[in-house]
């Protein structure tokens, strides 16, 4: 699964990088973050975060889709979830931070966006553990080259009934996942769906049906190297690049947050 990972390219600088239009200002008003929120680096995302994801949309019906930088929630929202006392969606079940590749063309709660609503979710790497439950180590991995790593996901929008046509939906996303291949099979047996910058527009082509071949692939897995990580990681409320550095560099910890 990915239930963790790091980020440190901002909305705005990513949009620049990947040659897409950065909507992530209007984007916010829709997942209740601000762009403050979700600029600079965060060494541990967790879920229900707020996220940058890349999608490919038409501003005008015949007009060519363009790549473009949206913020939304990190846990899938379909779009006919009930609404809540409170408003907003009733998420009491599981989150849907994961999809696995074989079945989100099959999923009630994913199949839907599997059609047109694909989007990417890029990051620096991501953490996953090993061992027995209560003393579990964990890793961290992460694109050799240095470059950012991109995620297959899909998205969705939510409104509460009776909203008017003009307020914003909430925009939510989860992660695709598959079996974990290579030395990332000894750490977990699921890793994120990575996505190679070749394909990247054959991922997010919302004219375009999904391509089963890209879900059975492995995109950059020849990119991806391994390191053990601090236990720093466990704590959702430790963040800073020390998450990421290997752990025999780092001095003795004493406790955690």
């Amino acid at each position: 699964m990915c239930g963790r990972f790091a980020v440190t390219t901002d909305p705005a600088l990513l949009a620049e990088k990947i040659q897409a239009i950065d909507e992530s200002t209007v984007a916010a008003s829709a997942t209740s973050a601000s762009a403050k929120d979700t600029a600079g680096p965060n060494y541990n995302v967790a879920p229900t975060t707020t996220i940058s994801t890349v999608v490919r949309r038409h501003s005008e019906p015949d007009d060519e889709a363009s790549r473009r930088v949206r913020l939304m929630r990190w846990g899938l929202v379909p779009p006919w979830v009930k609404e809540s006392a409170d408003g907003g969606p009733d998420t009491k079940g599981p989150l849907l931070i994961n999809a696995r590749a074989d079945k989100v063309t099959t999923s009630p709660a994913f199949r839907s966006s599997a059609k047109s609503q694909r989007c990417l979710v890029p990051m620096d790497g991501w953490y996953e553990w090993r061992g027995e439950k209560g003393n579990k180590t964990p890793f961290y991995m992460y694109a050799a080259d240095g470059e950012m790593l991109f995620m297959a996901g899909l998205w969705s929008t939510w409104r509460p009934k009776g909203a008017p046509k003009d307020a914003p939906p909430l925009l939510s996303c989860t992660i695709i996942t598959t079996d974990a291949a290579g030395p990332l099979a000894e750490i977990h047996d699921r890793m994120p769906l990575t996505v190679s910058k070749s394909d990247w527009d054959r991922w997010l082509d919302p004219d375009a049906p999904i391509d089963e071949g890209l879900l059975r692939g492995h995109g950059d897995l020849d990119r991806i190297e391994i390191r053990e990580v601090s236990k720093l990681v466990n704590s959702i409320r430790n963040n800073g690049p020390e998450l990421i550095e290997p752990v025999e560099s780092q001095p003795e910890q004493a406790t955690l947050l």
